[in-house]
């Protein structure tokens, strides 16, 4: 799949620059033993996401991450790669949101985006909504999760 580069930097896009077909890739994210089992802690503090010793014997044979945790990474991601720093007004949602793979300690996740969708707002013509495909991907080149998201834009014409 080919990848695309955006003509503007993060702090300088708007609604225009999000072409539909444009495909992206961001990364890489370490994903490290402490930060799964301290994520869990706090938001998911099952034994296959916090206890190395006990997920050995569990149903995926080690400790993963989260998918909340994937999630997460997935929005760190974004905000720092993707999403407008300049243009960004927030998002109506998410769909279709799917873990596919377990992600592990030692993995190496990285972002690919497909805009989807782009259309100016008929009751807000300032603005307009993007609807991105979103796969979490590691260093196998594998998909271990999937979401659409939905993100509204400023227009440049109207800034």
């Amino acid at each position: 799949m080919k990848t695309t580069k955006f003509a503007y930097p993060i702090d300088e896009r708007y609604f225009e620059d999000y072409v539909v077909g444009s495909v992206y890739e961001f990364g890489d994210f370490a994903v490290t033993e402490a930060d799964v089992i301290g994520f869990a802690k706090q938001f998911d503090p099952q034994y296959i996401h916090t206890d190395p010793l006990r997920a050995r014997s569990g149903p995926y044979q080690g400790l993963i991450a989260s998918g909340w945790h994937s999630g997460a990474i997935i929005m760190r991601l974004v905000v720092d790669h993707y999403l407008s720093h300049a243009a960004s007004l927030g998002s109506p949602g998410v769909d279709e949101m799917r873990w596919i793979l377990p992600v592990r300690p030692g993995d190496k996740l990285r972002l690919r985006i497909k805009v989807l969708e782009a259309r100016v707002s008929k009751s807000r013509p300032d603005r307009g909504l993007v609807t991105s495909g979103i796969e979490l991907v590691n260093q196998a080149d594998q998909s271990v999760m999937s979401l659409r998201m939905v993100n509204l834009l400023s227009r440049r014409s109207t800034a």
